[in-house]
């Protein structure tokens, strides 16, 4: 896939503008964003990448299309799971409602400008050494067991990561809220405010998602514009997402197990295409495994979707019976 320059400034900079907007708009008037609000706004995000896609369908063909599509889907399936995260951390650290917006969209930010060197660091590993899908392949199974050990998606705890922990002990902080700064001056000396810590507890959360993420989509495809864009379309939305369907991420009790599966069928299709270009001389001698299956764009893009669709499905099915058990639980004591 051939990108001049120009695409690249041309779609970097409109998703940048697009970012700006929403920075502006929130940093002038925080606010608890109303259900129609948050969802006219994602449906304007989903649509602004489906229609990328298509134009991706339309100027380099159906199968770099369908690996936009299939690394959007999966990034965005990814993210569902981030945003569990988040609500715990905006639990635990009390941010007042109409401040939530703010430190989801700098966090957002900080994950995109992350995301991006990550993204160019895994491009460069790829270009330079062929096994690196090996080690991307195994990690990412390694992480689906961690996943389906956990089983249910019932956690209610968020525990500091040891960078936070540090931040706090090493600068001084107040407990009270100033809006949406995050340093405040008193008394002669500066110190940081919850907002900091929230938007820091947010970014390197994300961050450890990513180790996750980033490998998964060079697994769908392995053009470095595709995976950035798709990246990108999968954050932009990531806000709304939060408002619109907090309460039905609770329901979806069978996510983590989902996402177990999805990790592992793409760390095996990873293995599987570090087979077919094997240059390590334990195995085959250094050459291509042949006879070794090849699973197409299009095969993974469909079992993508029917994992998610039946994650979804049986998801809210259990969380319907669970919750008819309780009303009748409840009819029956009084």
């Amino acid at each position: 896939m051939n990108v001049s320059l120009w695409v690249w400034i041309l779609a970097i900079g409109l998703t940048s503008v697009f970012l700006l907007v929403d920075v502006l708009v929130i940093g002038r008037r925080p606010h608890v964003p109303s259900m129609g609000e948050a969802a006219r706004h994602l449906a304007f995000y989903v649509t602004l990448a489906v229609m990328f896609g298509l134009g991706v369908w339309h100027f380099s063909g159906a199968d770099f299309a369908a690996q936009y599509f299939a690394g959007w889907v999966t990034e965005y399936s990814l993210s569902v799971d981030n945003l569990f995260v988040f609500l715990i951390i905006m639990a635990k650290f009390g941010v007042p409602e109409k401040l939530q917006q703010t430190a989801l969209m700098v966090g957002i930010v900080i994950a995109l400008i992350l995301r991006g060197i990550f993204i160019g660091v895994g491009a460069a590993a790829i270009n330079e050494f062929s096994w690196i899908f090996y080690v991307f392949g195994a990690f990412l199974v390694f992480t689906a067991v961690n996943l389906a050990r956990e089983g249910e998606s019932d956690d209610d705890e968020y525990e500091e990561n040891r960078f936070l922990k540090w931040v706090e002990s090493r600068f001084p902080a107040t407990n009270q809220w100033y809006g949406t700064k995050l340093f405040i001056t008193s008394n002669g000396s500066r110190s940081i405010t919850p907002m900091f810590i929230v938007i820091l507890a947010l970014g390197t959360t994300d961050l450890l998602f990513a180790l996750d993420s980033i490998p998964a989509i060079f697994g769908l495809t392995q053009e470095p514009f595709l995976v950035l864009t798709a990246n990108i379309f999968a954050l932009m939305g990531l806000r709304q997402l939060y408002f619109l369907i907090g309460g039905l991420l609770k329901r979806l009790v069978y996510l983590g197990i989902g996402l177990a599966v999805l990790l592992s069928f793409i760390g095996v299709k990873l293995i599987l295409h570090a087979a077919h270009v094997n240059e390590l001389p334990f195995i085959n001698g250094g050459h291509p495994v042949r006879g070794a299956p090849d699973i197409s764009i299009g095969q993974s893009l469909t079992v993508i979707i029917g994992i998610l669709a039946i994650t979804t499905i049986t998801s809210l099915l259990k969380s319907r019976k669970d919750d008819n058990r309780e009303d009748d639980a409840t009819f029956t004591v009084g």
